[in-house]
């Protein structure tokens, strides 16, 4: 995610990081060195001469503009309700750890007290927990062992062989609350609204899951990409006879508006990557990571993520 001030006046027209002029230079700039050929040759092709009439390019643009902000807004909805279902993972994690460290008592056992003390357990596999949402989310492997080093070593042996870790954590800390009421140190209203806290975590992440299995409709994003293509490179020579030396120009404007609104629906569709745009997963698991640790009275914790050339990751 991109954190930077936002930039006033002209340096708003020279703020690079973040912008998508990056990714469509290339297309951009072939389209304008069209559009200079188009206007050199003044709409001549092999000594013929082109009559497009700029009528066409009037009837199509208004409903492309339209359907492009139709697609951007549904792709803004997907990234907002990913962005709303991490805080609610945030929240959820948070309540999580205070109900399991108020409403469970610690065992008598000074031996359980000391290794096998299921309510620190439950907290520290809510960092795992997202930590290993993330990296599902992402598709990326877990190879700095960001999940394995908040569980117990034969725990993340054994959760190493489950296809689906998010679910798997999500059991085993039912099952260590059901051992607590089994045991008598929570009251079963209490262990019910704790189940509740992990049905709400289940939920979150099966939604997100949702998102980023279920994209927009392919037909519809490929009729919008190759119809705002043809356009733009048809558009000299509607306007070449009307605009003169001024097409490139106004082809550039337009193209540059067409292109980008593009690609804004391509870099914000599927919110959970890492380019420079997507959600600062890692910065959140990290804010949860501190939370959980002070929670358990630990002092030695991680700093927060900071961003680094305006991107949080």
């Amino acid at each position: 995610m991109i954190v930077r001030e936002r930039p006033s006046g002209i340096r708003l027209f020279f703020a690079m990081r973040g912008s998508i002029l990056g990714q469509i230079k290339w297309t951009l700039a072939a389209n304008v060195a069209l559009a200079l050929l188009v206007t050199l040759s003044h709409g001549r092709l092999f000594e013929y001469k082109l009559q497009v009439s700029a009528l066409p390019f009037s009837l199509i643009g208004l409903p492309l503009a339209i359907f492009l902000g139709f697609r951007n807004n549904a792709c803004y909805d997907r990234y907002w309700e990913a962005r709303k279902l991490w805080g609610d993972i945030l929240l959820r994690g948070r309540s999580l750890a205070r109900q399991v460290l108020t409403l469970i008592d610690a065992p008598t056992d000074a031996t359980a007290e000391a290794a096998l003390d299921e309510r620190r357990r439950m907290v520290r596999r809510m960092a795992a927990f997202a930590h290993a949402l993330k990296h599902q989310l992402r598709g990326t492997p877990d190879v700095d062992g960001q999940v394995a080093r908040w569980l117990d070593r034969g725990e993340g042996d054994a959760l190493a062989s489950v296809s689906n870790k998010p679910a798997g954590l999500m059991l085993r800390m039912a099952q260590d609350l059901a051992s607590c009421r089994r045991q008598g140190r929570v009251d079963s209203m209490l262990a019910a609204s704790i189940d509740a806290t992990l049905s709400g975590l289940t939920a979150a992440a099966a939604s997100c899951e949702r998102i980023k299995n279920s994209p927009l409709p392919f037909p519809y994003t490929l009729l919008l990409h190759r119809t705002a293509h043809l356009y733009c490179f048809l558009l000299p020579f509607g306007l070449v006879d009307s605009m003169g030396a001024l097409t490139p120009v106004v082809v550039a404007i337009v193209a540059y508006t067409f292109f980008g609104l593009d690609a804004v629906g391509d870099e914000i569709e599927e919110p959970f990557g890492l380019r420079a745009n997507d959600l600062p997963l890692d910065a959140i698991c990290r804010t949860l990571e501190i939370d959980l640790l002070q929670s358990l009275g630990e002092t030695d914790v991680p700093p927060p993520l900071e961003p680094v050339d305006c991107c949080l990751m």
